[in-house]
């Protein structure tokens, strides 16, 4: 996104208020909706995405901004004198996991979309001074592939250890408003973002004809969630893990956060399971509960320093998945024992799924036009999953995104026969790019 003159205005109000976050850490700030004014707004629109999904009035980016001055005028004179209504979400539902299950999505007008984000990047400047290096998700500068190296370096140095996959079950729905309501208080009491964000809590979703308001949780896909979710469990987890936890335990200990995605890595067995005792009871505190079936401890140590058993071998260490990564302990080119990481099974169906599907949808185009598509779809599947250790998986992926284009092709018409030799032939003209390692460089890790 192209920087505007309200950037700058703007990144030096958010370096104000951060400076005012650091210097008063316990402190609850109570002025900070004055900094949101029409600069502020425009730079919110600049940020929100365009060409997102439309809400309850099917209004787009493109139409918002045929009159984007007199709207952002209205909207910003609406949220401060306190008379802005959000508008119900609408609620849609997009496949999980296998697909057998759904998860609701909220989807906000996009006007409440710049709103949000107008806050959000208030709330952002104040937390991200609070905010501990153990999470990552939806903040600036950190990724899904740091939170995996970090993960990385920590079961390295520990030489394995003991890892507690984390489930929360429903997370974003069943957040607790009355527990986000005190949490926030701990450090924004200004009136006009409390009051904007109890509205957008309480606005309900619109779903087939009907608008529910629920009394818990906070819908997936506005803008506010993700940093509402970061607030939540920075106290729920990192503050209570890093501050009254660790000083608790025999050995090293680590927690790896992105958003309701969580991992903890112990050096000891007595204290994964002390931890696994306990983490109900904290969680169940603020509302939220563990699925009982995909939160489990795992056995994560490395092979040769796993004790035998009664037939004399050490048996195969377990593995775990974090962020669509399955990880597992493996010899590396030099003979030395290395965690490495593949496309987690579960992930690779759902891309190959979702491919496929596009394939049979759109068979009957242009063949350069699905050729384009195709490469596409590959390259960002590269771009994440091109880690060091898990091309064989990338070539795999490749493959049967090859099949499943063929076997489409192949039915486009009765008569038509589309044999292996025909469709070499074809690739030749166009072509699917080759499996690449998108992001050949990897963390070091202390000598365990």
């Amino acid at each position: 996104m192209t920087e505007t003159s309200s950037s700058t205005t703007v990144s030096t109000k958010l370096e104000r208020i951060a400076k005012l976050a650091r210097e008063a850490p316990d402190k609850a700030l109570t002025t900070l909706a004055h900094h949101i004014d029409i600069d502020w707004l425009h730079e919110a629109f600049r940020r929100t995405r365009k060409d997102g999904a439309t809400g309850v009035d099917r209004q787009s980016g493109e139409q918002y901004a045929a009159q984007l001055e007199d709207n952002l005028r209205s909207l910003l004179n609406r949220a401060k004198s306190g008379t802005y209504r959000a508008p119900p979400v609408r609620r849609v539902h997009i496949p999980k996991g296998s697909g057998a299950e759904t998860r609701p999505i909220g989807i906000p007008t996009f006007e409440d979309k710049v709103l949000q984000r107008a806050v959000a990047m208030v709330l952002e400047a104040v937390y991200e001074q609070d905010f501990l290096d153990c999470s990552y998700a939806f903040r600036p500068k950190r990724s899904a592939h740091q939170a995996l190296n970090a993960v990385w370096v920590e079961a390295m140095t520990m030489g394995g250890g003991w890892v507690l996959e984390v489930d929360i079950r429903k997370f974003f729905d069943t957040l607790d408003h009355g527990h986000l309501r005190e949490i926030l208080r701990r450090r924004v009491l200004d009136g006009v973002l409390l009051r904007l964000i109890g509205k957008w809590l309480n606005a309900g979703a619109y779903e087939d004809g009907d608008i529910t308001y629920p009394d818990s949780g906070s819908p997936q896909g506005g803008v506010i969630s993700p940093m509402l979710a970061n607030i939540y469990l920075h106290e729920v987890l990192d503050t209570w893990f890093e501050r009254e936890v660790k000083s608790r335990l025999l050995g090293r200990a680590a927690l790896v956060r992105y958003a309701d995605d969580v991992v903890f890595l112990f050096e000891h067995e007595a204290d994964a399971r002390k931890v696994m005792a306990v983490l109900p009871k904290r969680l169940g505190k603020y509302g939220l509960t563990l699925h009982p079936e995909k939160t489990r401890l795992v056995e994560f140590r490395r092979p040769d320093r796993r004790p035998l058993s009664s037939d004399g071998t050490t048996g195969r260490p377990g593995t775990f998945d974090l962020l669509g990564f399955t990880h597992f302990w493996s010899k590396s080119r030099a003979s030395k024992w290395v965690v490495k990481r593949s496309t987690a099974k579960d992930r690779f169906r759902r891309a190959l799924r979702n491919v496929a599907d596009w394939c049979r949808k759109h068979r009957h185009d242009d063949l350069r036009t699905q050729q384009q598509a195709l490469a596409r779809k590959l390259q960002g599947h590269y771009g994440y999953f091109g880690i060091i250790g898990n091309f064989r998986a990338l070539k795999c992926f490749r493959y049967r995104v090859l099949r499943a284009w063929r076997k489409w092709l192949h039915r486009r018409s009765q008569r038509a026969r589309l044999t292996w030799e025909r469709m070499f032939r074809l690739l030749e003209r166009y072509a699917l790019p080759p499996p690449r390692i998108a992001r050949p460089w990897q963390p070091r890790a202390a000598n365990p």
